[in-house]
């Protein structure tokens, strides 16, 4: 049988002889489908390209013709309900972002003797949607979910010909490989991950020959930049919880070098010295702007090999509904050497040049603080959460030479019963579980520097008797011992309370107060200090750009604008978070506006209440999740356990909203 008689015969045996599927009248094709038929037949023949057909089709001819594929199959292999099953469980995140299609392809493709269809990056097909009368007649050639639809195994075709060449590709009627599939007309365009531009899988429209339509594979491309968007807000979504986690756990591993990083090891947010510890002590883990263990293994694997490759190094992994969504890599400072080895000499400290800020308030406090760390004497800082008191502690230490080293302890942030043993320190067998040599503490660690004590009306009345011993005899008792060490240090104390109320109150020492606010400062919230707004954004978002190895960002008029009437209750690190966000959730490729700041910055506090004429489900619905976003600081895990609802489904609505919000030339 010829090659002629083996499409005539498939195709009459698939369509009837007088008539489609659908039982109406077979239209005429295109202009130009006899010379393609008269091209498809010899180069079946002898292999010769006729110039009549499409480089880009004759291309995948001879692919197919590479793979031994005969124009006689008659059907794509499938693959097992089990094989489809774990597929389709590789790619959950693709087939959830593919699913408004789907749905929306239903009705529309209802009549049009077309489906839509969704398949992996090998081509096998994980949803079909549409009329049913195309679904079904897919079967015959197994155009069906579980098929396998790369060039490799049924020839030149929309899906794998798109796949193969990583372009959209409308292939009809004769320029199909196999005989049997020529009364197919077929679109399609691949997906691709929003960040990393690698192929994910492919949309596909295929209909009967007589549904040809040029507009299809624009609609495939569109309806493949539709499920890219909702997987870039999805991935958005992620990196802005792991981002979070990150920013709410950062005091925590102050001393640390700390790198975020996403579920296929890309990096959300790391610092300069982060990344240069990394390459120090494995160059090989980092490639490309990812951590290469991360990418190449299962996250329950993360750990170990980063503990393999990185000596020292820790994972906290971020999971969102049960799944892991990124994580966070902690590379632990070395434990001290011994005696005898040799420590990298530290960076220079920060002084008070590297305050950032020219407002008169900043300024005066600035100046006061100069004069203050000359004296020597115990300096105690006083200021809203946030507003940089430890950049100033970090100051005054610098302003002596030789300075020695710098002390932070956050006496809120440590367990009630370890604060004494963090802060004096403790002997052999001072406790269950103690080491067996005894642990020198922080107060001793401070020896020849400054001891900074941050939240200090956090401290234990109990403790704060042993606190001024320290500091009116100069020598320290550990836990445990009888043995007095001498120290000779420098405090500086940190606070956002009133002490002198807490003194009232019987909650702090009195004599204690006096020795440890014998200087103090207070330093002024970020929103008395005018355009030093604008200066720190600047500061941290270059900075943030930099680690990110980014170009530094620009700010429209408008965002210029809403940076600086904002009240910023978190003061300097509520700004820090900010730029760091801002940095971590655009592309750089056009300014940041007014759009991309957070809700709460761009006015929309106000705006939020329910209006009166909000009495339709919709609204109320939007009113009450958007009330409960800002009542839960945008903490989205706490909103949705708050309005009794699944994470998921409060994302959704949320990026619903913001699609919708968006002009309509712009939405996805």
């Amino acid at each position: 049988m010829t090659v002629s008689n083996i499409a005539a015969s498939t195709i009459a045996t698939s369509t009837g002889a007088t008539g489609n599927s659908a039982g109406g009248p077979v239209l005429l094709p295109p202009a130009g489908i006899p010379d393609i038929r008269r091209a498809w037949e010899a180069f079946h023949q002898d292999g010769v390209a006729l110039p009549a057909v499409r480089p880009q089709v004759i291309a995948s001819w001879q692919r197919s013709r590479a793979y031994r594929i005969a124009a006689s199959r008659a059907e794509a292999p499938v693959v097992s309900e089990a094989e489809l099953h774990r597929r389709r469980q590789q790619n959950l995140r693709l087939v959830h972002a593919a699913r408004p299609a789907m749905e929306e392809a239903r009705a529309l493709l209802a009549d049009a003797r077309s489906m839509l269809i969704l398949t992996d990056t090998c081509g096998t097909i994980l949803e079909t949607e549409g009329d049913a009368r195309a679904v079904d007649t897919g079967h015959a050639v197994k155009l069906q979910r579980g098929g396998v639809w790369q060039e490799a195994e049924i020839g030149t075709n929309a899906i794998g010909t798109a796949l193969a060449a990583g372009r959209p590709v409308q292939i009809h009627a004769d320029e199909h490989f196999c005989a049997a599939v020529q009364r197919w007309t077929c679109a399609a365009a691949p997906v691709r991950h929003p960040t990393e531009n690698t192929v994910l899988g492919a949309v596909d429209i295929s209909g009967s020959t007589d549904t040809f339509n040029p507009q299809n594979l624009a609609h495939a491309v569109a309806l493949a930049h539709q499920v890219e968007a909702v997987l870039g807000r999805r991935i958005a979504l992620e990196h802005d919880l792991v981002l979070r986690h990150f920013l709410n756990k950062r005091s925590l591993w102050l001393s640390e070098e700390i790198i975020a990083f996403s579920r296929t090891g890309a990096l959300i947010f790391s610092t300069d010295r982060a990344l240069k510890e990394l390459v120090r002590r494995n160059e090989a883990v980092l490639a490309g702007g990812r951590l290469m263990p991360v990418r190449e293994s299962d996250p329950a694997a993360w750990a170990h090999r980063m503990a393999e490759l990185l000596p020292g190094a820790s994972v906290e992994i971020v999971r969102e509904d049960g799944e892991e969504i990124g994580g966070v890599l902690v590379l632990h400072a070395p434990r001290r050497l011994r005696t005898g080895t040799h420590l990298p000499a530290p960076e220079a400290p920060a002084g008070f040049d590297d305050i950032i800020g020219a407002s008169p308030a900043l300024t005066a406090a600035r100046e006061k603080a100069r004069r203050m760390a000359e004296s020597g004497v115990p300096v105690l800082l006083e200021g809203e959460t946030g507003v940089g008191k430890e950049v100033f502690a970090r100051a005054i230490h610098a302003a002596r030479a030789p300075c020695g080293p710098f002390v932070p302890v956050n006496c809120g942030g440590l367990p009630r019963d370890l604060i004494a043993s963090e802060l004096f320190g403790y002997e052999k067998g001072a406790f269950t579980g103690a080491d067996t040599g005894g642990r020198p503490g922080k107060v001793e660690a401070a020896d020849g520097g400054l001891l900074c004590l941050d939240e200090i009306g956090e401290m234990p009345l109990e403790l704060q008797s042993y606190l001024l011993r320290v500091l009116e005899d100069g020598v320290v008792y550990r836990v445990g011992g009888h043995t007095a060490r001498r120290v000779n240090l420098r405090l500086v104390s940190m606070t956002n309370r009133d002490l002198s109320a807490e003194v009232a109150a019987g909650r702090f020492r009195r004599d204690l107060y006096y020795r440890i606010a014998a200087l103090r400062l207070s330093i002024p919230p970020l929103r008395d200090r005018g355009d030093d707004v604008l200066l720190l954004m600047e500061h941290y978002a270059r900075r943030a750009a930099l680690q990110a190895g980014r170009p530094a960002p620009r700010f429209t008029a408008g965002a210029l604008d809403a940076l600086a009437a904002h009240s910023w209750p978190g003061n300097v690190r509520e700004l820090r978070n900010v730029a760091d966000m801002l940095v971590a959730m655009t592309d750089g490729t056009r300014p940041i506006d007014a759009d991309d700041l957070p809700a709460d910055l761009r006015g929309a506090g106000t705006a939020r209440e329910v209006p009166e004429e909000a009495t339709d489900l919709k609204s109320l619905e939007r009113s009450a999740i958007l009330a409960a976003v800002d009542a839960c600081g945008g903490n989205l895990s706490r909103a949705a356990k708050s309005l009794g609802i699944a994470r998921s489904t409060l994302y959704l609505r949320l990026a619903a909203w913001e699609r919708d919000s968006l002009p309509r030339e712009r939405r996805p």
